[in-house]
Formats: C-alpha cells, structure tokens, sequence
C-alpha cells in the first residue's frame, strides 16, 4: 500500500513538473546578434583601405576590434575572411566568419560598380539570415578611396583570402567578446564622421546577387536554422527597423521617466511650497492677532514681554502719543472754556456798569430793570437770573439811600 502511494505522488510530481517545463516563458535579450558588427564601421575602413588584403588586415585588427562576432561560442571573436567575384565592371567582396575547419558564415557583402560614366556606386549588404531582408548602407565617402584604382586594371586578379581555421596571420590575435554597449562605444570610434551613410531597402546592380550566389557560405545557417532574422523578430523587417522600434521605445522610457521624476519633484516642490505658505500664514495671523490683542491690554503684560520687544516699544510709543494728544485736547478745552467764562464775565461787568451808569444819570429805577431785562434776554438763563438778583440787590441799596437823603434834607430844612 505504502509503494503505491509514493509511486503515485512520484507520477503527480513529474506530471506538475512537466506543465510548468510547458508553460516556461522565454523572454528577449537586449543584444542580437547583428549588434557585434557595425555595417557602418565596414564601410569606413573599406574607404580607408589601399586594397582587399589591407581591408581584411583592417577587419581583423585588434587594435581597431571592428568585429564582436562570436559565432561558433568559443569565447574569441571569430576570424573575418574577405572573398571576391568579378564580372566585367561589377565587384562583388564576401565578408565571412570562420567557425570551423572548412565552415564558414557569410556575415555581409560589398557590391561595386561602375557604370557607363565611370562613375562607382558601393552598396555594404547585411546577409538576411543576420540582419534581416535588404539591410543596405550606401557609403558616400569624402574624399574618393584608394581602394577604387585597384579594381579596374588590365589582368585583374580576384581577391581570395588564403587564411582559413588555425591557420591565421600573425597581425592576428584572437580576443575575448565584449559586452554590446562597450562595442557600440568603442566602434564610433572607427566611423569615419567625414562620410555619409545612408539607409536603402534595394540592390542597385542586378548582377550582384547572381555572382554572390556562386560563392555562398552558409554553414551556421545549417547548423541553427530558427535563428535567423525572421524567426527572431516577426514583426519586423531587418535590423533597421529593429533599431527604429529601438529608439521609440528608448525615447518612451525616457519621457516616461522625466515624466516621473518632474512629477514627483512637482509634488514635493507643491508640497513645500504649500506648507512654507501655510506657515507662513500662519505666522503672520498670529503675529497680526498678538498684536491686536497686545494694543489692548497693558504694556506690563507677561504675554507682550515674552514677545518681541520692538512690537511692545512701537506700542508704548503710540499709546504715549495717543495720551498726549488726548491730554493736549483736554488742556486745550479747558483753556477755551475759561476763556470763554472770563469773556462772558467781562461782558456782564461792562454791562453792569453801563447800567449802573446809565441809571445814576438817569435816576429812573424803572427803566434801568427794562434796560437790564432787554440785555438779559439777549443772554443765557443762567446770567439773567444773577443779573435780576444784582439789580434788585442794587436797586434796594439806591433806594435805602435815596430815603436816608430825602430824610437828611428834611431835616435840614426843619433845622434851618
């Protein structure tokens, strides 16, 4: 019982693990192999080169590393042969990579030409199982190359490369591949900036693809034949487009993350700004509401001597300001008021004199009170009231000593 239970679980652990072997993902690699030779850089030193054999020195040089092809997986650059085939005015050089004893791998082809004019159109052509369909740079160089006055000579000879595996020349030593980044920054180097490059999608010459399939090599093809191109990227052309897709996506991320970054740093600039103005705000209240609250109360409050001693200064001196001007109005009302009694003192003395006046010339009691009432009603209550009391005060005195005279006279005359 015990055996079939583990044989069980046994079956139930392979059949798991054989779905999850099922549904594994395979995900892309940043580098393809057509990123280990710049198509460009060939163009250049091809320009540069007095003839074929100066041109394969060039390719495989160490000093220059134009090549970062490690196709057979050896852990060194494979070796880069140069080939050609001539038809009448129509040159057509094979770049191949040596893997193995009599195994080589077309990499890219040079077609030149010259036409009726004399003039010479090259063409560098990504072979298709690497770069995809009608790869092509058409160089247009500076200066006109060397290279041009070695192929039109009376008894051409065709460039074969005698170099094949373990037997290579001795400019040669074999180096380790290096990461695709430091080949991109090492190879822009080696770009001639003088030339010019320009993309095309279609041969020129309609003999070039005949005479390059006389001389084809295709043995990594063989070897690997889902890792072409078309089977690497199916929804895309050649290594052109690969490169355009490439960029728009470099181009996303990188707005997409400046996107981020000012977004974050819009929100933390916002964010400090906010709360330095709300702080600031609120400093200002308070300090706005203390000093209100300050210009009530007195200046030996605890409160204002714990605040700044400027506010309380300023305060004190307007509240000194404030009392002085406050005591000058009283000082001046005072001093209006008693001038306006001594004033109104004085016109009731001339008053009473001229009625004194004006009743001892006249001697008539009765009309120096009509004359005092007539000027009373002209004045306040308060004056005619005082003035009716001196009259009749007076007016009592006049006739007491009007009858002591009359009294006098009387008796003098009984006298006499």
């Amino acid at each position: 019982m015990k055996t079939k239970i583990l044989f069980l679980a046994l079956m139930t652990i392979g059949f798991s693990s054989c779905a999850v072997q099922s549904q594994t993902t395979v995900y892309a690699k940043n580098s393809d192999i057509s990123d280990n030779l710049d198509l460009r850089a060939v163009a250049s030193i091809f320009g540069e080169s007095a003839n074929l054999q100066d041109f394969e020195r060039r390719l495989n040089d160490p000093k220059y590393q134009i090549s970062n092809l490690d196709l057979n997986n050896d852990e060194q650059v494979d070796y880069l042969r140069v080939i050609e085939t001539v038809e009448g005015r129509t040159h057509v050089v094979i770049i191949q990579s040596v893997l193995d004893r009599d195994v080589y791998q077309d990499i890219a082809t040079i077609d030149v030409e010259r036409d009726n004019y004399n003039k010479v159109s090259v063409q560098i052509v990504g072979n298709s199982y690497i770069y995809g369909d009608n790869y092509i740079y058409e160089p247009v160089y500076n200066v006109s190359p060397v290279i041009y006055s070695s192929f039109w000579v009376s008894n051409y000879r065709p460039y074969y490369s005698a170099w094949t595996w373990n037997f290579f020349p001795t400019y040669y030593v074999a180096w380790r591949p290096c990461p695709i980044y430091r080949y991109r920054s090492n190879i822009n180097v080696c770009i001639n900036v003088n030339n010019r490059y320009n993309y095309v999608n279609f041969r020129r010459s309609y003999r070039a693809p005949v005479l390059y399939e006389t001389r084809r090599c295709y043995g990594y093809e063989r070897r690997y034949p889902n890792r072409s191109f078309s089977h690497r990227y199916a929804n895309v052309n050649n290594r052109y487009d690969l490169d355009q897709r490439r960029l728009a996506s470099r181009d996303y991320n990188r707005n997409q993350n400046v996107y981020s970054n000012n977004s974050s740093n819009w929100g933390r600039s916002s964010g400090r700004e906010y709360g330095y103005s709300n702080k600031n705000y609120a400093e200002s209240r308070n300090s706005t509401s203390n000093r209100v609250y300050n210009s009530d109360r007195p200046a030996t409050d605890r409160g204002n001597a714990a605040r700044g001693n400027n506010s309380v200064r300023v305060e004190n001196n307007s509240r000194r300001e404030s009392r002085e001007y406050s005591n000058e109005g009283r000082a001046n009302t005072s001093l209006g008021n008693s001038e306006n009694k001594m004033n109104q003192n004085r016109t009731v003395s001339v008053s009473r004199t001229e009625s004194s006046g004006n009743q001892s010339s006249r001697g008539y009691n009765q009309d120096r009170s009509t004359s005092e009432n007539r000027s009373g009603a002209a004045r306040s209550q308060n004056t005619q009231r005082s003035e009716s009391r001196d009259v009749s005060q007076e007016s009592r005195a006049n006739g007491q000593t009007q009858r002591q005279n009359n009294s006098e006279s009387r008796g003098g005359g009984r006298r006499g």
